[in-house]
C-alpha cells in the first residue's frame, strides 16, 4: 500500500466539509475514501495554519534554537582559545 498525494484544494474542501457538517470525521473520511487519521492531520494542520501566533511561536522557537547553537559554538571557541593561551603561556619563560 503506497502513499497518495492529495491536492491542496481537495484537502481544504475535506476540512471545510468536516467543519460545516456535524458528522464524525471517520464517516466523512470513509465517504471521501481517505484514511480518518489522514483527515484528522489535515484538520490539525489547518487549525495550526489559521493561528497567527503559532507562526510567530514557531519562528521564535527556530530563532531560539539557532541562538542556542551559536552560544554553544562560541563557548567551544572560547574554551579552545583559553587552552591555547595556557599552553603558550607555559612555554614562554619570561
Amino acid at each position: 500500500m503506497g502513499t497518495h498525494k492529495y491536492p491542496a484544494e481537495f484537502r481544504a474542501d475535506a476540512v471545510a466539509l468536516v467543519r460545516s457538517s456535524g458528522r464524525p470525521v471517520s464517516r466523512i473520511a470513509a465517504e471521501l475514501g481517505v484514511n480518518h487519521e489522514t483527515l484528522r492531520q489535515w484538520i490539525k494542520a489547518a487549525e495550526k495554519a489559521e493561528r497567527p501566533e503559532a507562526v510567530a511561536e514557531s519562528a521564535k522557537d527556530a530563532e531560539i534554537a539557532a541562538l542556542r547553537k551559536q552560544v554553544r559554538e562560541l563557548e567551544m571557541e572560547r574554551d579552545v582559545l583559553r587552552r591555547a593561551a595556557k599552553y603558550f603561556a607555559g612555554e614562554t619563560n619570561w
